[in-house]
């Protein structure tokens, strides 16, 4: 049966969320694959409003089978926290919330080094200790799930925590932690989580044989470790090759649909080509009204235009079929629209996207201006009920993507979704 992954083509915050949830209606599986509680999505149902940064937002329809991956970095105490958001909402996941055993897990000391380098380093992370949790499975000094309840739990951690504890006192001047009181909180998260761990890989190579499997990517193509505007990345391949490794799936994606804002935002350090200038976002709705505040950090996004060059290098590199276009209405009220059709750099106009950061601070974006619509898209169940101004919008920016576009949102809402490809609504998700 089929498999389409969901991938963010910006850096992060694209509104996967409520694609991954709209899509989930009609999956039997949906499966996360990287990263950890630094990603968030958030999701509007009935008017609740839920945010996700471990359990896949799929967990909203009850008939749906949702598992965390071995590719993941797992914060106990977050992840718990999830349960209890979906446990005062009644809504029941246990036999429907599976967990890899080979999931990594995120322990304060990585919090801890994660902040203090970062007052260094200056990329700007989410704190959450991600960066660390990883780079002590890159070093195998790490603690997986299965690790957790196993008997040598605690020689494992007390070694581990020797090494941290001399990093957090040579190199920062910070206190040692407890071992005890570190081991004795593991043991107890890891009584409350035992029951959810199961062998994923097995469970998604059955249901790949007979049922539709929706792959949750988490951040965005530019925040890849590899192909990102590096070093202001994650610490995890977020591009549509890295979700069947971090699931030990095999490279099992029918289509891949990229989620695009319909202009650009970032949170935390790094370039943004098409920057708003201050006038520019003084025309823009406030950070409140466009839902731009982080899920995970409580920052305040960056704002640029559509940048066509950056969304047409991200499609080639996760080879992204279809386009879902979010959040058209924050554009509404705007007489002019801005779309970077290529770049000035080094005085040469080029389309390609500079691998180097310090290249693509240097950018000088080249625009085409369209006409805003000036009237609200929030009301629109079709595409016809758009603007022609918002039509035209959508069709310059499929072609300078050379992609379709699929779906469009008009507001945080699930009604708020204008389908635009029968794919979506048929049982065959083959792009």
């Amino acid at each position: 049966m089929p498999t389409m992954a969901i991938i963010g083509m910006q850096w992060g915050d694209e509104g996967k969320g409520k694609i991954v949830d709209l899509l989930s209606e009609s999956a039997a599986h949906i499966a996360r694959a990287q990263g950890g509680n630094n990603a968030g999505h958030t999701v509007v149902a009935k008017g609740v409003e839920y945010r996700f940064h471990l359990i896949p937002s799929g967990i909203l329809y009850p008939s749906a089978k949702c598992y965390i991956g071995g590719g993941t970095v797992i914060d106990p105490a977050s992840l718990l926290a999830e349960m209890d958001q979906l446990r005062s909402h009644n809504i029941s996941f246990e036999h429907r919330l599976f967990i890899s055993s080979y999931a990594h897990v995120v322990f304060p000391y990585h919090r801890l080094l994660d902040e203090l380098a970062d007052r260094s380093q200056g990329i700007g992370t989410t704190k959450k200790g991600i960066g660390p949790c990883y780079a002590d499975k890159a070093n195998r000094l790490g603690l997986r799930m299965a690790d957790l309840l196993s008997k040598g739990f605690r020689n494992h951690l007390k070694e581990v925590l020797k090494r941290k504890n001399f990093e957090l006192e040579k190199l920062y001047g910070h206190p040692p932690l407890d071992f005890e009181a570190l081991a004795s909180e593991y043991e107890r998260y890891a009584q409350k989580l035992a029951s959810f761990l199961a062998p994923v890989e097995e469970m998604l190579y059955k249901a790949l044989k007979k049922e539709k499997i929706l792959l949750e990517g988490a951040q965005g193509t530019l925040l890849d470790l590899t192909f990102g505007t590096y070093p202001f990345v994650t610490s995890s391949s977020t591009i549509a090759g890295g979700i069947p490794a971090g699931l030990g799936l095999g490279p099992a994606i029918d289509c891949t649909l990229g989620v695009v804002k319909a202009y650009t935002t970032r949170v935390g350090n790094g370039p943004l080509p098409t920057e708003l200038s201050p006038e520019e976002m003084a025309r823009f709705p406030d950070h409140i009204q466009s839902r731009e505040i982080g899920v995970t950090t409580g920052r305040k996004r960056r704002f640029g235009w559509f940048d066509a060059v950056l969304a047409a290098h991200t499609l080639r590199l996760s080879g992204i079929n279809r386009l879902a276009l979010m959040k058209l209405d924050i554009l509404d009220g705007l007489d002019e629209i801005r779309i970077c059709k290529s770049y000035l750099l080094h005085g040469k106009e080029t389309s390609s996207f500079p691998v180097l950061s310090e290249e693509l601070l240097q950018v000088s974006p080249v625009y085409e201006t369209l006409r805003g619509w000036k009237s609200s898209t929030k009301e629109a169940k079709s595409i016809e009920d758009l603007p022609k101004e918002a039509r035209a919008y959508l069709s310059r920016i499929e072609e300078l993507c050379a992609a379709p576009i699929s779906l469009v949102s008009v507001g945080p809402g699930r009604e708020q979704t204008l389908f635009l490809d029968p794919l979506f609504k048929e049982a065959d998700w083959r792009c």
